[in-house]
């Protein structure tokens, strides 16, 4: 390979050493360089390194990342300021560029420029300026591993079926960046199929996988239906509204059952809540079950102790428990006290602060009104009865004069 000079060899042995390359990858490190590599000098591989490093590139990471890509020392050195200007001009520092190549390292060296731009201009179509780019590719760097044409333009179709924007793909881009890079038919399509067959449908499918990414990445038979069998078992939520409550908060599918479903549906038995009723309260508000425990308790406690309302109230609207208990629940109900009116709990915490204002208002009007009318109702009836008790007065006078 080096016409006999052992010497040539065993140089660059040494140096990718030096850099904490592992003696079981060195052959393999030599062989993808190609036979070019052994006409290098040592100083220009000693440059490669030292450039890197001084974009971000740690000095132990430099083992890992030339033994995943040694195609890097391969490139001239005008070449590699290219690649890596290419990926800071998208405002990259030198710690996001650094850890980029590391977690990706066949992003700075494998690609041809002309498959990078054209990822990068693919990328752009969703409205993705520069720095989102830099940013996106920062974080998943292997999105730069995908093909337009297998990968990415068969997603963009079924995501186009499902009735998602060109905006809520951007979303699902900037979120959960891998989706772009998993496979479709099989990691992707069984979980809509699912969900269509729990009574969602599709232009619904489409706002979830906006609204909550992560759900595609989900594992359907370890994390997806296991959720949905526990709601429909454990926490009363019927059949009829699975679909429903899993439209509405497809968050619950990315929920521990045993460390928090579970806890939070104890807790909500404990107070008295029955099956059903807990089912129902799941199907108004499906965010229910997603609140801590030690985020439910004080509120409770305050609408029992404090606010003298009973169990019936929170069945009714158990919305109340996704409201402030310091920002909205105290004041309203001191506003209530203070004022002497009172409303049911949806028309107490469901509104603005304008809005509530003038709710009291009106009913402070209308109790005085009330109390008003009752005034002169009660002071025309004592003059009735006053009147009545002089008449009787005068005929019991008239009748003992006769007598």
């Amino acid at each position: 390979m080096s016409s006999g000079n052992l010497e040539t060899i065993r140089g660059f042995v040494e140096s990718l050493k030096s850099v904490n390359v592992k003696g079981r990858l060195i052959g393999v490190v030599l062989l993808k360089t190609g036979v070019n590599i052994l006409s290098r000098k040592l100083e220009e591989l000693d440059e490669i390194v030292w450039y890197l490093e001084s974009n971000g590139v740690r000095k132990e990471w430099m083992g890992y990342v030339i033994s995943r890509c040694p195609q890097l020392l391969s490139c001239s050195f005008e070449e590699l300021k290219s690649r890596v200007g290419f990926y800071l001009d998208m405002g990259m520092n030198n710690k996001d560029f650094g850890t980029m190549v590391y977690d990706y390292p066949r992003v700075l060296g494998y690609f041809s420029f002309e498959e990078m731009n054209q990822k990068v201009n693919y990328l752009r179509e969703f409205g993705l300026g520069t720095q989102d780019i830099g940013r996106l590719l920062a974080f998943k760097p292997q999105l730069m591993g995908c093909s337009i044409e297998e990968r990415w333009k068969p997603l963009v179709k079924y995501f186009y079926y499902l009735r998602i924007s060109r905006d809520g793909m951007r979303r699902i881009l900037m979120v959960k960046p891998i989706v772009f890079c998993v496979h479709l038919e099989t990691t992707i399509v069984p979980k809509v199929q699912f969900l269509q067959d729990i009574g969602i449908r599709d232009d619904a499918i489409g706002s979830m996988l906006v609204k909550f990414p992560q759900l595609m990445t989900h594992s359907l038979y370890k994390k997806i239906r296991p959720v949905v069998i526990f709601l429909m078992t454990k926490a009363g939520v019927s059949q009829r509204d699975i679909g429903k409550v899993i439209a509405l908060a497809p968050e619950l599918l990315g929920c521990s059952i045993a460390n928090k479903l579970e806890v939070t549906l104890k807790y909500f038995l404990s107070l008295g809540i029955s099956l059903p009723q807990l089912g129902n309260m799941i199907a108004d508000f499906p965010m229910l079950l997603r609140y801590n425990v030690d985020v439910l308790r004080p509120k409770y406690r305050y609408l029992r102790r404090v606010m003298i309302r009973p169990l019936e109230d929170v069945i009714e609207f158990p919305r109340f428990f996704s409201y402030s208990l310091d920002g909205r629940i105290i004041p309203r109900h001191k506003a209530m006290v203070d004022n002497r009116v009172n409303f049911k709990l949806r028309y107490m915490l469901a509104s603005t602060d304008e809005e509530f204002a003038q709710k009291v208002e009106a009913a402070v009007e209308r109790r005085q009104k009330f109390e008003a009318g009752f005034s002169i109702s009660s002071l025309s009836n004592s003059n009735t009865d006053d009147s009545t008790e002089k008449t009787l007065v005068h005929f019991d006078s008239q009748n003992a004069i006769a007598q």
